[in-house]
């Protein structure tokens, strides 16, 4: 009796090292600080160019009331804060800043823009006139759980070509941000598309949700923040190239997907043309 007493005494020794062990882990997830990153890329868009006036980022702590004090501010410290969106291709990303934050969780964030904010088409200027609305700050819904002494990298994805709009017969165009912000450590989706010349856009799709990019002038491209699951991803080029669809290409969370290049075909009726010349 005195030995079966002795080894139970043992095993609840050894289950409250363990209970004490799981609360210290957790109370050390809790505590401290973590590091969060926040950079900003672009779908792809039918101007020259789009600048943006970036003055900064906010992040709302869970639990903060969102029409209080609670934001913390990350300014965009560049001396230029221009930004233009259609650079942000393959991979490429505008760094707006970085911050350490209490563990816990961010509930929102909110991109902050300057009323100065243009586009360029055939090489001419054109404002795009700014909502003084935006001037509060553009509110996404994030709920990220951040644990002390981990570094998370937040993507905010801007898509310049529904964030545009032309008000009508005026000549005016409105910017109405269409945003969405993702978690660095979801799925990406890479690879190469040739001739360079076709100047594709490139489009993922899973279910209703689309995400596009358009690849550089070598031909890379990178399709990011995906949620995990199997896409098709289409290759739209200029019309004097066919276009091309890949199925059922896997996304994972927390890896990269690199493509077999991918060579689009010159269209038929163009080849038939430079034959009879030929």
């Amino acid at each position: 009796m005195k030995i079966l007493h002795f080894k139970n005494w043992l095993f609840g020794l050894a289950g409250l090292l363990v209970m004490a062990s799981c609360n210290s882990d957790d109370k050390e997830s809790m505590e401290g600080t973590a590091t969060v990153n926040v950079s900003l890329v672009d779908a792809p868009a039918d101007y020259d160019e789009v600048w943006i006036d970036v003055l900064g980022v906010e992040l709302l702590p869970g639990g903060e009331d969102e029409d209080g004090d609670g934001w913390i501010y990350i300014p965009y410290d560049e001396e230029d804060a221009y930004i233009n969106l259609l650079s942000l291709v393959n991979g490429n990303e505008a760094f707006i800043g970085s911050e350490e934050i209490s563990a816990g969780s961010i509930s929102k964030l909110r991109l902050v823009l300057g009323e100065d904010n243009y586009l360029v088409i055939d090489g001419e200027e054109t404002p795009l006139t700014t909502p003084s609305a935006q001037q509060s700050g553009l509110k996404l819904q994030l709920d990220q759980e951040l644990m002390a002494g981990i570094q998370y990298d937040l993507v905010i994805d801007f898509d310049a070509a529904k964030s545009i709009v032309k008000a009508g017969n005026s000549g005016q165009y409105i910017l109405k941000p269409v945003l969405r912000v993702v978690a660095e450590q979801s799925a990406s989706i890479e690879g190469k598309v040739l001739p360079v010349e076709a100047h594709p856009v490139i489009y993922g799709i899973i279910n209703e949700d689309t995400v596009s990019t358009f690849a550089d002038e070598s031909g890379a491209f990178a399709l990011r923040g995906l949620a995990e699951g199997n896409y098709t991803v289409i290759f739209e080029p200029t019309e004097e190239y066919e276009a091309d669809t890949l199925y059922d290409v896997p996304a994972v969370d927390g890896e990269i997907t690199v493509l077999d290049p991918v060579e689009l075909e010159m269209a038929a009726d163009l080849e038939v043309e430079i034959g009879t010349v030929n």
